[in-house]
């Protein structure tokens, strides 16, 4: 099965310490976002964990230790963009980011990494021209790093429209633009660009509109066949995979202002407040009225195949 930690908030960047200690013990706590004394128990051994999948702004906390994952498959979308901290107010310094990209992508190899060039916002100072050069600069520094980078357009999401009420939506002439553009530069630097939830409109620029977090991306990453028991996506327009989330929603402290998974930077600072390193839950503990109930869990490689 896969493992999700990134899709709710950002593990590696912040929690680095809990999530060892969840791989020491075997085991973690997840309360159902939506019916939080709903609990799920899933365990975290190799044996019915195939890959662990990571988003995140900044992995450097895990570079160094990352044996704690070498009997896991493992995927990691790194999210690098050009924003700073009027929008980005706690992320690293981009080169700090890109240098730790590199060395993770060196641990565990080109096509366990990704590079998240999203979402993409438009105002007086983050032009289509800015997005172009930056664009290019960051794919000539990953080049050899990663196979793949990621883009999607702003989305305005409730969250969104409340905390980041200035921005706007991407017009179709900016996105081709843009499109036309990226893919080009990626071509250049052997960097296949993916639009995520975007639809097939760039496809006509040799964009992959497929999806980003495929079956075939985790494949790849595995060398191995899966077979995936029911297929779920989070939202129509998706064509990915995403496994079983173990993170908190309003957890996450980068506080970027385009952020879906953060509501309010007060309850995020309360959820922090609550994080215990030593609990198998991401926040806080567990209480009398919890219901925990054990995931169902199995090895989903097809052992009797392998890509390469």
């Amino acid at each position: 099965m896969i493992i999700q930690t990134g899709m709710r908030t950002d593990i590696p960047a912040f929690y680095s310490k809990w999530f060892l200690n969840r791989l020491t013990e075997g085991y973690v706590l997840v309360r159902n976002p939506y019916n939080p004394n709903n609990v799920t128990r899933f365990l975290l051994n190799p044996e019915v964990v195939d890959l662990i999948a990571f988003c995140t702004k900044n992995p450097k906390p895990m570079l160094y230790k990352m044996s704690y994952l070498k009997d896991y498959g493992q995927y990691w979308f790194v999210t690098i963009t050009p924003y700073e901290k009027e929008i980005e107010p706690k992320v690293p310094p981009k080169e700090i980011v890109m240098e730790s990209f590199k060395i993770l992508s060196d641990i565990v190899g080109v096509n366990s990494v990704g590079w998240r060039y999203d979402p993409i916002y438009i105002n007086q100072k983050y032009t289509v021209e800015r997005h172009i050069s930056d664009f290019e600069r960051m794919a000539k520094t990953l080049s050899g790093y990663t196979k793949t980078c990621i883009i999607s357009f702003i989305n305005i999401y409730k969250k969104v429209e409340r905390n980041f009420p200035e921005n706007r939506a991407v017009s179709q002439s900016e996105r081709f633009q843009i499109g036309k553009a990226f893919a080009d530069i990626g071509k250049k630097y052997g960097i296949t660009i993916k639009a995520c939830a975007e639809g097939t409109e760039l496809a006509r620029f040799g964009i992959d509109c497929g999806g980003c977090m495929t079956i075939d991306t985790y494949e790849a990453a595995l060398n191995s066949r899966i077979s995936i028991p029911k297929r779920k996506s989070q939202r129509a327009e998706c064509a990915c995979f995403f496994g079983n989330d173990i993170g908190v929603y309003d957890s996450c402290g980068h506080m970027c202002r385009y952020c879906y998974a953060n509501s309010n930077w007060d309850s995020v600072r309360k959820n922090m407040s609550l994080h215990d390193p030593n609990s198998p839950f991401l926040i806080g503990h567990g209480s009398s009225r919890d219901i925990i109930h054990n995931a169902p869990q199995s090895s989903w490689i097809d052992q009797q195949l392998t890509l390469f």
